[in-house]
């Protein structure tokens, strides 16, 4: 037989919470097919006995069905796990698949640059109150030159916080270069040597925030970082500080947090939500002082569509018996602890 004729290797796709169009351009979804034999779950009259029928030859599989530890065992023949939503749950048994030799993948690099950029919007919006002053002019209220800048600040010099030092943390260090800010991180999961190679400085929790003017929430969620930024901590924030919450709502307080803001201590900008759709009548709403976001900051088409593009890349390697490269490789000591919650939308 030649290589022509040898049988593609099957992939299982389960695109959800996206539709397909979303995560693959019309090239990128042509060229799956065409190298794989693709066995599309919500194309599938009974999803549940497509996955079950596909599994023993399975090589790879694009989204998160449910694979606890039996049904893994069904694909002998599985070598790749590639997670397209940006969060790891516990519906895959992440040890059974380290066991069985299956790379686990991520696709958080794919949007860490959409996120910084937004995350850079909201501290800028947070130096110099743009929408609040917008806000402002549409009502008849706007106030001109000095007057509506008594509490503006410059992020150029500024001294600025970083709570987690991951994909999203180095692409927004690397945004605000050109504003020579005192970078302080705050990640337990990097050693120190790790951190001055990037040009940020290592400190404690503490430190970190009481010396931010500028903080950036940037961790993933955890047990142990669930709460991190609790209202002992806020308290320490220097007066007038602006923090930017734009990955894990878990990780902060949200009631201490709203009520520093309420007393005039700190502004916040903030992308994500413990609940989500928030509701119609949350108090955020009327509280000045806040520049507010609705979990949008990384789901732009841009960062979207790179996804197919790193999961063609990556697969193609992963059949030329080549690790992969473009996705993020989910660590074994690390992807069980995560604790992330399903995005709609």
């Amino acid at each position: 037989m030649s290589a022509s004729d040898a049988p593609k290797p099957v992939v299982i796709l389960r695109a959800s919470p996206h539709p397909v169009s979303r995560i693959f351009t019309a090239d990128a979804l042509r060229a799956l097919q065409e190298r794989y034999t693709v066995v599309d779950l919500e194309a599938a009259a009974d999803p549940t006995e497509a996955l079950e029928r596909a599994l023993p030859e399975a090589f790879a599989v694009i989204g998160q069905p449910d694979l606890p530890r039996e049904r893994l065992a069904r694909a002998p023949k599985l070598r790749a796990l590639l997670n397209i939503e940006g969060n790891f749950y516990p519906n895959v048994d992440y040890q059974a698949c380290y066991e069985q030799g299956v790379h686990v993948l991520g696709c958080g690099p794919a949007y860490a640059q959409a996120v910084a950029e937004h995350a850079l919007g909201l501290a800028l919006d947070l130096a110099r109150g743009i929408s609040r002053e917008d806000r402002a002019f549409r009502e008849g209220r706007e106030r001109y030159v000095a007057e509506a800048n008594a509490d503006a600040v410059l992020l150029r010099g500024a001294e600025v916080g970083f709570l987690g030092f991951g994909n999203l943390g180095r692409a927004l260090r690397t945004l605000l270069t050109g504003f020579a800010p005192t970078i302080r991180v705050y990640d337990p999961w990097l050693p120190p040597s790790t951190l001055r190679e990037h040009g940020v400085l290592p400190t404690g929790l503490a430190e970190t925030v009481a010396k931010s003017t500028f903080l950036f929430v940037l961790a993933t969620v955890t047990e142990e970082s669930e709460h991190l930024l609790n209202a002992d901590l806020l308290a320490t924030a220097p007066q007038g500080a602006r923090l930017v919450l734009v990955s894990r709502a878990p990780v902060v307080d949200y009631d201490a947090l709203l009520d520093g803001v309420a007393a005039g201590r700190f502004l916040a900008g903030i992308d994500v939500w413990p609940e989500e759709p928030l509701a119609a009548d949350h108090r955020v709403r009327r509280l000045e002082g806040t520049v507010l976001s609705a979990h949008r900051a990384g789901g732009i088409p841009a960062a979207f569509l790179s996804i197919g593009d790193m999961v063609l890349d990556d697969l193609d390697l992963i059949a030329r018996g080549l690790p992969p490269v473009r996705m993020q490789v989910a660590a074994r000591e690390l992807v069980g602890r995560y604790r992330n919650r399903p995005v709609t939308g």
